[in-house]
């Protein structure tokens, strides 16, 4: 044992009950979190489908600000970045690969 001198000044009747008494705690710590902190956790075990919870958010595109896709090629949009800076990206059509085939003539 590499902590074999530990025993020397705990007692293991007090230290092992100690030490798995902690880790008992921490687990029950984690669980209760884990509980408090998702939605999908309850309904899975209660045998619900995942995600029919009432905490489930509901995702809606009313009163968004997102753009439609651009149609045509060539448009301009403007994009806002994360830190509130503007940019105007032009749409480009994309370039098409076409794969070759190598036959070998045996």
């Amino acid at each position: 044992m590499n902590n074999a001198k530990m025993w020397l000044v705990v007692k293991p009747t007090v230290g092992v009950p100690l030490f798995l008494s902690a880790v008992a705690i921490g687990s029950f710590a984690v669980h209760v979190a884990v509980l408090s902190n998702t939605s999908w956790v309850s309904d899975f075990l209660s045998g619900n489908e995942l995600g029919s919870g009432g905490a489930t958010a509901a995702i809606t595109t009313e009163g968004s600000n997102f753009a439609s896709a651009p149609s045509a090629t060539g448009e301009r949009i403007t994009v806002v970045l994360p830190d509130g800076r503007t940019a105007v990206a032009v749409i480009e059509k994309a370039p098409t690969l076409v794969a070759s085939r190598i036959v070998s003539s045996d």
